[in-house]
């Protein structure tokens, strides 16, 4: 058996007994797939990850950069408590009404908010807005921007806050310097920004699993 098809079959085992999935995360999935959107949603068991983080931090307003089809949104708005709110940010308007369709089929169409537009601008707009800062911030967008992102996060996070940014290992290009990728190019910068940013205490993890060789970055916003 190949390597990746046994990181395939684990996940499908972890999944099945441990509650990662579910009928209504399966049936976002499906419509996201049925929608022709791309198939780079977290994995059952990451959002349940993302879940659980969000949880264990006792969450009341959580940032998203990213929506997709709003697999992750639903994972994490499922964290929050009763008044607690997740405001998601979408370029692409398609991907925005898909996920408020599945949004809606899980019941937290009053809990989370779709913004379309380019991130940066929506985050220059949150910023003027003055709304209320964040306690967890979730960023899976475009990776040449992950540096800007991140500095954004900063920005609009609350002290103590958790700072997660997905897709940060490229199967394994991440360590190419000479890489014309500019994924590779802006996850790279991101970790020069995180080596020297006094703000933010961060670790990073690789993982494997049904979406292949990958990773993230942990950081926490410091007091």
């Amino acid at each position: 058996m190949d390597i990746s098809e046994k990181w395939n079959d684990v996940d499908f085992y972890f999944s099945n007994k441990i509650g990662s999935s579910d009928p209504i995360m399966d049936s976002i999935l499906k419509a996201n797939t049925e929608a022709d959107l791309p198939a780079i949603d977290v994995s059952a068991n990451q959002g349940k990850l993302l879940y659980l983080l969000a949880k264990l931090k006792g969450v009341k307003n959580i940032l998203e950069i990213g929506t997709l089809g709003g697999y992750s949104s639903v994972w994490l708005a499922r964290a929050l408590p009763e008044d607690g709110h997740l405001t998601t940010l979408e370029f692409d308007p398609k991907h925005a009404k898909v996920a408020r369709e599945n949004i809606k089929k899980a019941g937290l169409e009053n809990k989370i908010e779709v913004i379309v537009g380019a991130a940066l601008d929506s985050l220059h707009m949150l910023e003027e807005k003055a709304v209320s800062k964040f306690d967890f911030i979730f960023i899976d967008a475009d990776k040449p921007n992950n540096p800007n992102y991140v500095k954004w996060a900063l920005k609009l996070a609350n002290p103590g806050a958790v700072i997660i940014v997905d897709n940060v290992v490229r199967s394994g290009k991440i360590i190419d310097s000479e890489s014309e990728d500019l994924g590779v190019q802006g996850t790279r910068q991101l970790f020069d920004l995180l080596s020297k940013e006094s703000r933010i205490d961060s670790t990073a993890i690789q993982t494997v699993g049904s979406k292949g060789y990958d990773g993230f970055v942990l950081g926490i916003v410091k007091e």
